[in-house]
């Protein structure tokens, strides 16, 4: 059995619960763009993807197409106060600091922006654990998975059968997929286990715990 040399991992629902702060930034989005929503509004579902596909949902309810507008005014709210109400799962520092002690390489793949995905990690002490920390960016390219985790892979030299994507979510597994990688998929997040099989999830994790234990044969 191998330790992949270069794990990537997502940050929502993979190393974080980071939906009450995505929940409480998008009503105030909402809210700025004229629009009430929902009190019983649930978001989980739709956590995972880039927030311009997340707003474009939102909106729809409403008739509205300002997503560029929406997108504006969640991120200026997330990054002044959504962002710390972000928490991490139990037992996620033990396992980062276990796989890097094993000789692992780890890498943040986060279709968050680069920007608030660094504040958060530097807000939990966990930048340390990072050879890179990948996001999106303004005017980049590499906002959905796959493209995202191409870069990683071009930037860092890396080989595609060395290394695994972790995720909660089948935007990861499918991201992995398209770069020949392997993925593995935690039943923690927001994805629950249907979604991650039926999207091809080469193994699953039960518990932040089971990390230091990925392995292929």
């Amino acid at each position: 059995m191998t330790l992949p040399s270069a794990i990537l991992l997502d940050l929502d629902g993979t190393l974080i619960d980071s939906e009450p702060g995505i929940l409480s930034s998008c009503r105030a989005a909402l809210r700025a763009l004229g629009h009430e929503a929902d009190p019983q509004m649930e978001i989980a579902s739709i956590i995972g993807p880039p927030m311009e596909d997340v707003m474009r949902y939102l909106l729809a309810q409403f008739g509205d197409d300002r997503v560029a507008e929406g997108v504006n005014a969640y991120r200026e709210d997330y990054g002044t106060r959504g962002l710390l109400l972000s928490e991490l799962y139990d037992g996620i520092a033990d396992a980062l600091t276990e796989m890097r002690q094993a000789g692992a390489h780890l890498y943040l793949a986060t279709s968050k922006r680069l920007v608030f995905a660094r504040r958060i990690l530097e807000n939990k002490a966990l930048d340390g654990h990072f050879t890179g920390i990948y996001g999106s960016v303004p005017g980049g390219n590499i906002d959905h998975k796959p493209e995202l985790l191409a870069h990683i892979l071009t930037e860092n030299n890396l080989s595609p059968d060395q290394c695994v994507m972790v995720g909660d979510r089948k935007f990861d597994i499918a991201g992995a997929h398209a770069n020949r990688m392997r993925a593995a998929g935690v039943l923690w997040g927001y994805g629950d286990r249907s979604e991650l099989e039926a999207a091809g999830a080469d193994l699953l994790l039960k518990t932040p715990s089971d990390l230091p234990g990925i392995s292929f044969g």
